[in-house]
């Protein structure tokens, strides 16, 4: 049974979550797991997918407590925070996604499969250049493009691997691929 919101003290589950307390967790979850439901779900617009956000943003919650700075913030907002970013998170790469029926995807991968062998020769002799044109990229902007368009791996998470600011990852990406696209051009 929740605790009345007033009286519960959402700090100091976040300072018990970083000292690995699980009890602690169990009760932020029973304390505002469906009302951050809530929010997960008029974000991604569909429950189960909302449940799914829940639950990594708690993982994330658990991980994460010991970067709580309450200086910052109140724990409660706090964790309304992680809720919305893992929900937007999802969200945005829903947006990505295409969906297609079987039909159409059978389609396409007949379509692919069934080329001429002149396509073949000319998609192995544009990969034999792209190739090239990586190699001639310094380290550091070949890395984050190869981290990102193969990784498939977010703009943060790339800074994280190269352990630079995440403006300056972003300018070597953009940078990287205007080259490549002047090499390929």
């Amino acid at each position: 049974m929740p605790t009345p919101a007033a009286t519960y003290d959402y700090d100091a589950a976040l300072r018990a979550c970083a000292r690995g307390e699980q009890q602690a967790l169990q009760g932020l979850y029973q304390q505002e797991s469906r009302y951050l439901l809530g929010v997960a779900l008029r974000i991604v617009r569909q429950r189960a997918l909302a449940e799914d956000v829940l639950h990594d943003a708690f993982l994330s919650i658990w991980r994460r407590a010991g970067s709580f700075d309450a200086t910052r913030g109140s724990g409660k907002g706090w964790i309304y925070v992680v809720v919305r970013h893992q929900a937007l998170n999802v969200a945005r790469a829903r947006a990505h996604e295409i969906s297609a029926d079987e039909d159409t995807v059978e389609h396409l991968l007949h379509e692919r499969q069934g080329g001429h062998a002149g396509d073949a020769y000319a998609l192995q002799a544009n990969m034999g250049k792209l190739h090239d044109c990586l190699g001639h990229l310094d380290e550091a902007k070949r890395n984050c493009i190869l981290y990102a368009y193969v990784d498939g791996c977010s703009h943060s998470e790339i800074a994280q691997r190269v352990a630079s600011p995440l403006g300056t990852v972003k300018a070597w990406i953009k940078r990287g691929l205007a080259s490549l696209r002047e090499c390929m051009g």
